[in-house]
């Protein structure tokens, strides 16, 4: 295990299986506060960034199930209410492995004025400045290791960190009783253009190891038109899920993940909140035994 090395550039971390059972997190339902020890840039777009927070006990892992998210909590003034000091929850998706001692990592898109929380992370908070963070058990999608032979991922934005982390334990090199049975995976990800693409560097690099296993294609909305992108165009539909994710078919042996903003969910799967498959995957015929929303 490691304390603080792991790389902060993205394209040089490697993708590690290092799995804990539901229960060890060490962040429990009470928020609990930890310093913000380092904030670098990463991409092309200049909005986003990896977060590294600290932890509670400094001499042990964060012990999160993949696959889970922690929720984040800090005081900020509320313009709209006279400067009224409030609290800001939002759910994060760590994107570092248990092999990683002491601290934990956020890949996190400052939004701007629509992204409260993410504005504050990337913006102001100071290195040494501390955010509330707590884990509950209904955080927990569905753990890993995974049996299924074919998975699908459909990710917009930081949609991509759920599935950054859940590609930690298909692709990681890892203990024998952590390996998933899976020997495929495609990623849909949607992005505005380019520059917007997070962690695409490690995301190519980690492709290019696992050929033949891992397989990403960027759906990409608004790249400019005289570009010399020559990938996917426009938005993630019916036509390109066909094209490219494992069919519904395939019964018990296929899942796929889905994270996003509102609209994705409402267009390919239905709600976040509701378990019941609607949009295009409920048209293409995924049960809800076979779709998680993140």
């Amino acid at each position: 295990m490691t304390k603080y090395n792991y790389p902060m550039i993205l394209a040089e971390r490697p993708a590690v299986c290092n799995l804990v059972p539901p229960g060890q997190c060490q962040f429990d339902p009470t928020f609990r506060s930890v310093p913000l020890l380092d904030r670098v840039p990463c991409g092309s777009g200049g909005t986003s960034y990896l977060l590294r927070f600290g932890l509670p006990d400094e001499d042990m892992p964060l012990g999160l199930t993949t696959c889970a998210c922690v929720l984040a909590c800090a005081e900020l003034s509320d313009a709209k209410k006279g400067g009224d000091i409030v609290d800001v929850v939002r759910p994060y998706t760590p994107i570092s492995a248990n092999h990683q001692v002491g601290c934990f990592d956020l890949l996190v898109k400052d939004y701007g004025d629509s992204g409260w929380l993410s504005r504050y992370m990337c913006r102001d908070l100071p290195i040494g400045g501390t955010v509330k963070f707590k884990h509950i058990d209904f955080n927990v999608k569905i753990p890993a290791p995974f049996k299924q032979r074919k998975i699908g991922m459909i990710a917009g934005g930081t949609g991509i960190t759920p599935m950054i982390q859940a590609l930690h334990a298909i692709l990681g090199d890892g203990p024998e009783d952590q390996r998933s049975e899976t020997d495929e995976v495609v990623l849909l990800y949607g992005s505005r253009s380019a520059d917007d693409v997070l962690g695409g560097e490690m995301l190519d690099k980690w492709a290019a190891a696992h050929e033949g296993k891992f397989r990403r294609v960027d759906v990409l909305s608004h790249e400019p038109p005289e570009s010399d992108y020559a990938g996917e165009r426009g938005f993630i539909d019916a036509d390109r899920i066909v094209k490219y994710l494992p069919p519904a078919s395939l019964g018990e042996d296929v899942i796929i993940f889905v994270c996003g903003p509102p609209v994705m969910y409402e267009l390919i799967c239905g709600p976040r909140n509701e378990s019941e498959v609607t949009g295009i995957l409920g048209a293409l015929g995924y049960s809800s035994r076979q779709v998680f929303k993140f």
